[in-house]
């Protein structure tokens, strides 16, 4: 683990330096002010140890141009209330004051390691391939380059395009493009969560807010913290909450449920639809004000049948990872299945491409597949 520890005070800096040397799991980093940190942090800290009282810049102006990039545990030998208070707004873990035994800071380092495990095992990966995506045909050029460009800066991302035309494909490959690359990446299907959850899915809850909640909760906007959040289906998000959610983009900060604290976000906000959004405004179903906000940059996403020169790359690497899969050995389609899938209109976009391929493998006979193991008539094969 990689720590930074930021101290004016050279007795205190070079005592915890000895200290923590005797934890080889620890990689300790110290600066003497926050000025020369700023200039040597990077992705790869992970912890930032800090006091609060310091000339030129305190540990809590340190901690507000962070923007919640890494944990933080302060340490003071002045402690009040009212420092006390803003660091907790800032979403730091721990308070520690000084003098302390070393045991109690790594009992510290270790609270704030146990909690990035639980982040990162309740973080969704970009695990849909989105590397692989090249550009194969005019329209995916096209996309790709205004990606590229886009995927540079922390401007809103709108994705727009028909069911199953890989929306969150997309937003993995603009993250893996963007300078968040190795932060979380988390993905929400607006339409997956019951409407009365959604609140709390997003921003957490504390211990006691409601019955039935036994322990507080983080919410996806705090587990996507330095990420990036994909809001799919943001046309089902309900009326009142779209309030909520402008007011999270417009001051970077959050609010749990049952919590009158509020904690600074550094997340950057992608989201999605198949719905006419500007007819939603007409019939009051959807924010004027947070649409613009969200589609800063609005990317359509073309669907399947406007660009065949992609369904055969795709179908192939479907069919290669379902024999990996499944272990069915090597397969591959006949030419009269190959036409056939260039044809089909595929109305259901990649999704429908998969499903296909999936399971003309499975009942496929053999190493060739055949027009006939795709049964895409039964899908009104033929139409263009």
């Amino acid at each position: 683990m990689k720590i930074a520890i930021v101290e004016d005070d050279i007795n205190m800096r070079k005592s915890l330096e000895i200290a923590m040397s005797d934890y080889p799991n620890y990689e300790v980093h110290s600066f003497k002010n926050p000025k020369d940190a700023l200039k040597k942090l990077d992705d790869s800290f992970e912890l930032i140890i800090s006091d609060i009282n310091m000339p030129g810049m305190d540990g809590i102006e340190f901690a507000k141009s962070l923007a919640g990039k890494y944990e933080i545990i302060f340490i003071t030998g002045n402690a009040t209330l009212s420092k006390a208070i803003e660091s907790i707004q800032l979403g730091v873990k721990d308070f520690l004051l000084k003098p302390f035994e070393i045991e109690t800071l790594i009992g510290a380092i270790e609270r704030s390691a146990t909690v990035q495990k639980k982040l990162q095992k309740s973080t969704s990966k970009c695990t849909l391939k989105s590397s692989s995506l090249t550009a194969t045909s005019p329209a995916l050029e096209k996309l790709l380059s205004h990606i590229d460009k886009a995927a540079r800066t922390d401007a809103s991302i709108m994705l727009l395009g028909e069911s199953g035309v890989g929306k969150e494909v997309f937003a993995c490959h603009i993250h893996e493009k963007s300078q968040r690359f190795n932060k979380p990446f988390i993905a929400i299907n607006m339409a997956a969560i019951p409407e009365n959850l959604i609140e709390s899915e997003l921003f957490g809850f504390e211990k006691g807010s409601f019955t039935d909640a036994i322990e507080t909760k983080i919410g996806q906007f705090e587990l996507a913290q330095g990420g990036t959040l994909f809001l799919d289906e943001i046309a089902e998000m309900p009326y009142p909450l779209q309030a909520k959610l402008l007011r999270v983009l417009q001051e970077r900060e959050i609010r749990r449920l049952g919590s009158s604290k509020s904690i600074k976000i550094d997340v950057r906000i992608i989201t999605a639809t198949n719905a006419n959004l500007q007819q939603n405004i007409t019939d009051g179903k959807f924010r004027e004000d947070l649409y613009y906000r969200l589609n800063t940059i609005p990317l359509s996403i073309p669907p399947l049948r406007e660009r065949r020169e992609e369904i055969l790359p795709i179908a192939t690497s479907v069919l290669e990872q379902n024999c990996l899969q499944y272990d069915f050995g090597e397969k591959n389609f006949d030419d009269e299945a190959k036409a056939a899938l260039q044809l089909y209109s595929w109305p259901g976009n990649i999704r429908e491409l998969i499903s296909v391929v999936e399971r003309s493998v499975i009942l496929s006979d053999g190493e060739s597949i055949g027009v006939e193991d795709l049964f895409l008539e039964a899908r009104g094969f033929g139409r263009i």
